[in-house]
């Protein structure tokens, strides 16, 4: 748990409180001291029963307390040190590429010259700079680490604004065509209709130009994929297939060249072309409705309303 470390300027004590920390280590002591307590009842109940079939019922009571005691202590132990192993998963990358360089180094100089060392540094470093794929993957990487970091320091934000909640697990994080592909596990206090509602500022915090975030299990609400999109591919003109699957020897079907409009008018259109046919003329009624009656036989006379013409 950080605490507070006051500080004097131009006269004035201040300080910074961080609440969030603080919160999460009250809320592993007192987790973990359920955990302990429920672990080491479950464990000496079972042991114990199943330690009376073969032993005495004092000696298996005793076995059984043992027994649950340590397991409760390991349960204590996970369920507490739970903050320093996601920050140590956080960090996961970083530390692993600081070993595996600071190890290697060590071996380097164990077992080689000043000469080769820097070949071997010089070929590490020039080689990803100078090949435009290695250094294009290596870019890509690169940003799936930041963006990682990146997304934690949003969430830490999104939940000292709502005063409620818990960090998600960050999962892992790939390269895509268009940037980076993040997969989250949301904890309570996040959901992804708040994240959704969030996507600008959370693009903002990863230099990207935007964010899509969706459900990665349809039967699992909090298993989210996050979607960074920093650049667009779709840019380069692509030539079609279905130019090649044409026959080059096919006759050519000859057209009559016909004068395309640039605009339509009303006036432009003709009268004639706007009447009625003198067919549809006579299928229509006095009102101007067509007549739904039989057209084989004779009318009735017109003498008044016309009953076809209500049907």
């Amino acid at each position: 748990m950080s605490k507070s470390t006051p500080r004097r300027g131009f006269g004035r004590r201040t300080g910074t409180v961080t609440v969030i920390e603080a919160r999460v280590h009250r809320s592993s002591e007192r987790n973990a001291r359920f955990a302990f307590i429920i672990t080491a009842i479950v464990v000496s109940a079972c042991t114990a029963l199943v330690a009376s079939d073969y032993w005495h019922p004092i000696l298996a009571l005793l076995f059984g307390a043992i027994t649950g005691t340590a397991s409760g202590g390991i349960a204590w132990s996970l369920v507490r040190i739970w903050p320093v192993l996601r920050l140590i998963w956080w960090w996961a990358f970083e530390i692993g590429a600081v070993i595996t360089l600071v190890a290697g180094w060590m071996q380097l100089v164990a077992h080689t010259t000043l000469t080769v060392r820097f070949v071997v540094v010089g070929l590490a470093v020039g080689v990803p700079a100078l090949v435009a794929p290695i250094r294009r993957r290596i870019k890509a990487l690169a940003w799936c680490v930041i963006v990682r970091h990146r997304l934690r320091v949003c969430f830490a934000q999104f939940i000292i604004a709502n005063r409620s909640g818990s960090l998600p697990l960050i999962l892992w994080a790939r390269p895509t065509p268009v940037g980076e592909r993040v997969w989250v596990y949301l904890r309570p206090g996040l959901s992804l209709a708040d994240l959704q509602s969030r996507l600008e500022r959370i693009a903002v915090a990863c230099h990207a130009t935007s964010c899509l975030v969706e459900r990665a299990r349809d039967t699992n609400a909090a298993y989210l994929r996050f979607d960074i999109k920093r650049r667009e591919v779709l840019t380069t003109d692509v030539d079609s297939p279905l130019v090649d699957a044409v026959d080059p020897t096919a006759p050519k079907v000859p057209r009559q060249p016909v004068t395309v409009p640039t605009a339509l008018d009303l006036p432009d259109v003709p009268a004639a072309a706007a009447s009625l046919p003198a067919a549809a003329k006579s299928a229509t009624g006095r009102n101007g409705t067509k007549s739904a009656g039989p057209t084989t036989g004779s009318s009735p006379p017109d003498d008044g309303d016309d009953v076809n013409q209500w049907i």
